[in-house]
């Protein structure tokens, strides 16, 4: 694991900010055509021992927003206030998407696809740069908290890439019941934190635009055991069950156009070959069995039953890569 960054002060904009202090920051990152500012708040909270400092990130997708709740319930209860080290929280980054009930930006780009970000870009651009330059210099560890997207839920899990030894490490010691191997891809901010040697980990769990009780307590409950890992804070909750480690990834996709039944719930084992829904003509004149590719656990679930050929319809976590995987878009 990298050594920690925390300085004496923190200087965070035009803020210094000592230990054993807490402090709330606005970041203005656009203007609406109304003129009304658009800021990033960032709350920091700083113990008098020096120890790493973490970040809790949320709503980088708008309308995903039990990454939201979960880093609200966290700040309301106190439990951002560290035993040492420093403890940044952004429990909402697009702004624009949370009040427009939209994963993107205006200009109809993804924040988590315009990473290092650029200071002349697109809004999304602009955006990822404020958080590269001003937060990712500052930090040793962050948590990314995400959930599907486009009427699809995830099972709580924990995304990294297994290549790097620091995530894993982390990852295992986060102890959420899925682990999965996920690639570093492109221009999100999981990448981008990597070139820089921070630890960045993503936390996946629900659906977008509805609150899960579940993702939400095992989000918070990951984030509590993270930095219990971390020498912050003395207790943690403990698991309910064991981590499963899940090698990859892949979508049982729509064969036909119809309507979509699972079998199988999030959470479940699927045996490979086994049965795991229907495709049904919504005149009764079809119905199509799909099958698991491969052993392993549903991960994701499409809860939309109106499909169309091709749709992915189920995620399933892999125990043994022996097919090509695909994770979804984080």
């Amino acid at each position: 694991m990298p050594n920690s960054l925390d300085p004496d002060f923190l200087l965070l904009g035009t803020h210094s900010i000592p230990r054993g202090k807490s402090d709330q920051v606005h970041i203005e990152v656009a203007r609406l055509p109304s003129r009304t500012p658009i800021k990033i708040t960032v709350q920091v909270n700083r113990a008098e021992k020096p120890g790493p400092v973490v970040l809790f990130l949320a709503g980088v997708h708008g309308d995903e927003i039990n990454g939201v709740e979960t880093i609200r319930r966290m700040i309301k209860a106190h439990e951002m206030t560290p035993e040492c080290g420093t403890i940044i929280s952004i429990p909402l980054l697009n702004v624009y998407g949370f009040i427009n009930y939209s994963r993107s930006m205006p200009d109809g780009k993804d924040i988590n696809r315009s990473f290092p970000g650029s200071s002349t870009g697109s809004l999304a651009s602009r955006v990822a740069y404020q958080l590269m330059q001003q937060i990712i210099p500052l930090i040793d560890y962050g948590l990314d908290f995400h959930t599907g997207g486009a009427n699809r839920a995830n099972y709580p899990q924990i995304r990294c890439a297994f290549r790097d030894p620091n995530s894993v490490e982390l990852a295992k010691a986060i102890e959420p019941p899925y682990i999965i191997n996920s690639p570093y891809r492109d221009k999100s901010l999981r990448k981008a934190s990597y070139i820089k040697g921070k630890t960045m980990l993503v936390f996946e769990g629900g659906e977008a635009l509805r609150f899960s009780e579940h993702a939400i307590e095992e989000g918070r409950n990951c984030a509590l055991r993270m930095l219990k890992f971390l020498g912050m804070r003395s207790e943690a909750p403990e698991p309910k069950d064991k981590t499963i480690v899940l090698k990859g990834s892949s979508w049982v996709r729509a064969k036909n156009s119809g309507l979509f039944v699972t079998k199988l719930p999030l959470g479940a084992e699927a045996k490979k070959n086994q049965r795991v829904g229907n495709i049904k003509g919504p005149y009764g004149d079809f119905d199509l069995s799909l099958k698991a590719p491969s052993a392993g656990f549903v991960i994701g679930l499409n809860n939309n039953p109106v499909v169309n050929m091709g749709d992915a319809v189920m995620h399933i976590g892999l125990l043994n890569n022996d097919i090509d995987s695909a994770s979804t878009p984080e």
